[in-house]
């Protein structure tokens, strides 16, 4: 069996490359040798496994299937599981309950493949009593959700993984005595922990959500987190008008006159994820929020 991941040397770095959480991952590498960019890589690939295979909604048997199959009961979660539901919690707050990982049951009419017809006001009605992070009890670390709720964590998980990776990589580098800057990229939710070894930083470049492919604008990465949310990957058009899958959880429709693309720098990605897709979450209100947030953005 072959590797789970690709590494090859680019003109002036190493590149790994590995498909986790639906999305390309790469990490960039940019003062190491060859063996030192293999055991990097790896050690990457497996924490980001790990983390898709402890939380994806659409794998049996991890807590979140647990979670989501309590009917009712109360579930005791690890210390990891704490971390990101009060990370959760935080979101919603925030957010004024825009930001909610039980909104995922309005999945089941809005799936946005190939889809072609909106749902019926009868089928999202139906769905909305089981959705509402305020109705659960969270006491950590005992979570109880109300019999028909489920979580997501998609809306945070990449983030989340995005930045411990770069622990990771932080942590193994101090152990081995390497100095190297890296950058992280899950998918376009990134982390780069310091400027590269010519002093000069990372060149990341921003989609343009109306011509996929084509880059919009480049954003000079030192040290810290970058995010992008919008609706350039997923969306339906139907009778000439465009529905965004960022779903506003209070009403079960597509939150309409926002921007399509909102990218954020933070400290970190998770920050960075939180921040772009709160401002996503208000429509036209996005810049508004951002610029209250003091944050640096690019629409």
């Amino acid at each position: 069996m072959g590797k789970a991941y690709n590494l090859t040397r680019q003109v002036d770095h190493w590149l790994g490359e590995f498909v986790v959480m639906a999305s390309t991952c790469q990490i960039l590498l940019d003062d190491v040798d060859a063996a030192q960019a293999n055991r990097l890589v790896a050690l990457a690939y497996t924490e980001a496994k790990r983390i898709e295979v402890k939380y994806s909604r659409f794998r049996d048997g991890n807590i979140i299937a647990s979670l989501n199959h309590a009917k009712g009961r109360t579930v005791q979660l690890d210390d990891e599981t704490v971390k990101l539901i009060n990370l959760a919690d935080l979101c919603f707050r925030l957010s004024d309950g825009l930001f909610d990982i039980s909104a995922g049951a309005l999945g089941k009419l809005w799936h946005f493949k190939q889809q072609t017809t909106l749902p019926s006001d009868v089928d999202i009605n139906a769905l909305l009593p089981h959705i509402g992070w305020q109705q659960v009890q969270w006491q950590a670390p005992l979570l109880t959700l109300p019999a028909g709720m489920q979580v997501d964590l998609g809306g945070i998980g990449k983030e989340y993984a995005v930045d411990k990776v770069a622990l990771l990589l932080e942590n193994e580098m101090r152990l081995q005595q390497i100095d190297s800057a890296f950058l992280v990229n899950f998918g376009g939710d990134i982390y780069a922990n310091r400027l590269r070894r010519n002093g000069v930083a990372w060149q990341v470049a921003i989609e343009d959500p109306q011509h996929l492919g084509k880059s919009k604008l480049m954003v000079s990465l030192g040290k810290g987190g970058l995010a992008s949310s919008g609706n350039s990957q997923r969306f339906i058009d139907v009778d000439g008008q465009r529905y965004s899958h960022i779903l506003n959880p209070q009403t079960g429709y597509p939150v309409a006159d926002g921007p399509a693309q909102v990218t954020v720098y933070a400290q970190n990605c998770v920050q960075a994820g939180m921040l772009a897709t709160i401002a996503l979450l208000q429509g036209e209100f996005a810049e508004d929020f951002l610029k209250a947030q003091d944050c640096r953005y690019w629409l």
